[in-house]
């Protein structure tokens, strides 16, 4: 494609971490058309990773998020279109209908909306939080502020989000009670035998973790919450918090002709049309990996970084990356870091190659038909770190056992 021009102009609809990173990096590469940026929130563009960590911890207020400074804003020359939500896209004009009746038309359409947070069908639905935006946070702690010590807060799924909600009350002197519908948190992530090198960390930080619970119901009355068991037993507790996923945010592109499976379909350039790209979590693309090529949809940050800054150099130079991406996530939970490089599948072949549980900390190397496909770490960056380079070019698992860079 032809790069873009001071003659036009470009639509980013999602005023999160991915929208705000491209309007970032598309300035860097030398743009200096118009540039729109839409966002369903009144904020100002705000890293969601430190809300579960050091908000939630009181370390931080929510206004330390904060990606795109007044100073930020100045330096972008970015038009902000904050507190309104798309409601439609029409690709032929690229032209974005707003909920309030008006419309943004541009040359060129970055769909950046990410995914909200899932909701369970239970009664005291609007009394539950989520931890997801700035909202939520916001509300979480205000009423967390309500509450006294050793009050118990039920805390819905023990994946990363529950775990780092449940890690922060405690601190507090809260009494977080996990509750885990699965055999072990993040079995479907992980798979079945990382996840039990994980399962006493809960428990080792004081922490109460209930596995395979199925709720039927949480209803709320004047004392509070009463989470519902299937077994007909009831917890009661003074708050609860769900973390029970997401959910992408793809309804108001029903009409667009666009493909819509699990997110909205991409090619290598992550285009879905000549002029519509899309970047981040909601995007569904052809991922390159050291394995293959596979339709895939990852709610990484670090994946969202990557795509912000590829589109942008894409559509500046014509010249798409072809690179490897290599996806990380990191979580921190119970007093312990998890990270993880790659993306493996959670039925891939899984060797730990250093430390132990009973050491607190340990890498781990998953394969797939014998090749490294993922490195997942405890409390140990510096050899996760070490090992990157084994996920940017194929790697046989007996080479990788072989070199061993995470002992160095």
């Amino acid at each position: 494609m032809s790069p873009l021009t001071s003659s036009d102009h470009v639509v980013v609809v999602g005023a999160g971490f991915a929208g705000w990173r491209f309007a970032e990096a598309l300035r860097r590469e030398g743009y200096d058309g118009a540039l729109s940026l839409i966002g369903d929130e009144p904020y100002a563009p705000y890293d969601r990773p430190p809300l579960s960590k050091q908000v939630l911890a009181g370390k931080w207020d929510v206004e330390r998020a904060t990606l795109a400074t007044p100073e930020h804003l100045a330096k972008t020359e970015v038009v902000l279109r904050l507190g309104v939500a798309a409601v439609g896209l029409d690709v032929a004009t690229t032209t974005v209908h707003l909920a309030d009746g008006t419309e943004v038309a541009g040359t060129y359409v970055v769909i950046a909306t990410g995914a909200r947070a899932r909701r369970l069908p239970f009664s005291a639905d609007a009394g539950i939080h989520t931890l997801r935006d700035h909202d939520d946070v916001v509300g979480l702690l205000r009423d967390v502020g309500r509450l006294d010590a050793h009050d118990v807060v039920a805390v819905v799924g023990g994946g990363f989000i529950g775990a780092e909600v449940a890690t922060q009350l405690h601190a507090r002197g809260l009494r977080p009670i996990v509750l885990e519908a699965g055999e072990r948190p993040l079995v479907h992530v992980l798979g079945s035998e990382p996840s039990s090198w994980l399962g006493n960390l809960a428990s080792d930080a004081g922490i109460e973790l209930r596995n395979g619970v199925q709720i039927s119901d949480v209803v709320r009355d004047a004392d509070g919450f009463a989470v519902q068991f299937a077994d007909g037993t009831e917890l009661r507790a003074a708050l609860v918090v769900e973390g029970a996923g997401a959910v992408v945010n793809v309804e108001w592109l029903a009409t667009s002709g666009l493909s819509i499976d699990n997110g909205v379909v991409v090619d290598e350039r992550l285009l879905a049309t000549d002029r519509v790209a899309v970047i981040g979590d909601v995007a569904r693309f052809n991922w390159k990996s050291v394995t293959g090529e596979e339709l895939v949809r990852i709610e990484h940050w670090e994946v969202a970084n990557v795509h912000a800054n590829g589109l942008a150099h894409f559509w500046m130079t014509g010249q798409p990356s072809t690179s490897l991406l290599v996806p990380y996530f990191w979580s921190d939970q119970y007093g312990k870091k998890i990270q993880m490089l790659g993306h493996a599948r959670p039925t891939d072949e899984v060797v730990r190659v250093s430390g132990g549980p009973e050491g607190g900390k340990w890498v781990a190397v998953y394969s797939r038909d014998g090749v490294v496909t993922g490195l997942l770490a405890l409390s140990h960056p510096r050899a996760l770190m070490l090992s990157k380079h084994l996920l940017d070019a194929p790697t046989t698992l007996a080479q990788a056992l072989g070199e061993a860079p995470w002992a160095g």
